[in-house]
């Protein structure tokens, strides 16, 4: 062993020694500021999750990373906090109905193992991004959609939820009567944030990924976008890192959205520029922009992490172990 080999692995041992007085979140951010950037020998623990309300579902998530849990059942617990929140009229149990009055959730989880479940069209459940990690730890499929899926979430134990509740039944009824034969197409921006998606790497290293959403307002009866589609809405590899979408799901579907930016980082593209590339895709796609608002958050291996969106107005909620903000996107045109 050489005398550069010794100076580097006495080194390693002793803030190995050092990181098992401290939290394991602590640690790994330390451990990797103390060494050269080519050993990667820890990663930087770190959550991240569309829109404002990913400030609640960061500091429920952070809660298991601190705690020296894993990223999947913080990304599972953080978008709970979300799904539970009556204000909320794009996620969970506040949302809004479709055009018949039906609130149909949609949510998926993606683990570093690859393993993955979803729901679809699935309703009067509380917490379907629960029942998405059931179908993961408990059936052989990937995706459950419709009545059977909330059999299966009743069979399991999983709790109900009357919904819409009665302020978004108002609403409703008052758009029914406004609109009668006609499919209102409502905007998806910064006033329609129609998703949580959540990404963490954990201090063991390892990546997840949730996301869920009641979708479309007053969308066509059976629609499901690209929130539960492994692969459009979210999609983890823990060799190179997460990714996951919000907005239009359509257009996100069409790009299979969070595969392509987990790909473009797979190239060597850092998390920012992945993002901006998948952005660009979906621009190069569509001949009307007009109203289309889709975003791309992403993190890799190594905790680095970026965000860009078609339109102005996306945002990000970010915790690590010195920051808890919230992060505007970069973005390619003004609305």
């Amino acid at each position: 062993m050489n005398d550069l080999k010794r100076r580097t692995f006495f080194k390693l041992g002793l803030v190995g020694a050092a990181m098992s007085f401290i939290k394991p979140s602590k640690a790994a951010e330390l451990i990797e500021k103390s060494t050269e950037n080519k050993f990667r020998i820890a990663r930087k623990t770190i959550v991240i999750s569309t829109w404002n309300h990913g400030l609640a579902a960061n500091a429920e998530a952070w809660k298991e990373i601190d705690s020296n849990g894993t990223s999947l059942d913080a990304v599972e617990k953080g978008v709970m906090v979300t799904e539970a929140d009556l204000t909320n009229r794009s996620v969970g149990v506040g949302g809004r109905p479709d055009r018949d009055g039906h609130v149909t959730l949609d949510a998926c989880i993606m683990d570093h193992k690859s393993r993955c479940g979803a729901v679809g069209c699935l309703e009067g459940i509380a917490h379907p991004i629960s029942v998405a990690r059931e179908v993961m730890d408990s059936t052989k499929h990937v995706m459950l959609v419709g009545e059977g899926a909330r059999e299966f979430a009743l069979d399991y134990g999983h709790g109900k939820a009357k919904m819409p509740i009665k302020e978004v039944k108002k609403d409703w009824k008052k758009w029914k009567k406004e609109n009668k034969d006609v499919f209102k197409k409502p905007e998806i921006n910064h006033e329609n944030h129609d998703t949580i998606g959540m990404l963490a790497l954990d201090a063991h290293g390892n990546l997840s990924g949730a996301c869920t959403t009641s979708g479309w307002a007053y969308k066509l009866h059976g629609r499901v976008g690209d929130s539960p589609i492994i692969g459009a809405g979210l999609f983890v590899d823990n060799e190179i890192g997460a990714a996951c979408a919000t907005g239009l799901g359509e257009a996100v579907i069409r790009i299979a959205g969070s595969h392509t930016v987990v790909e473009l980082m797979r190239q060597g593209h850092h998390p920012q520029q992945a993002c901006e590339m998948a952005v660009e895709r979906i621009i190069r796609k569509h001949e009307d922009l007009t109203g289309l608002q889709v975003g791309f958050l992403a993190l890799d291996k190594y905790g680095n992490h970026g965000a860009y969106s078609v339109y102005e107005g996306f945002n990000f909620a970010l915790k690590t172990v010195r920051k808890e903000e919230m992060v505007d996107a970069g973005f390619d045109r003004k609305w």
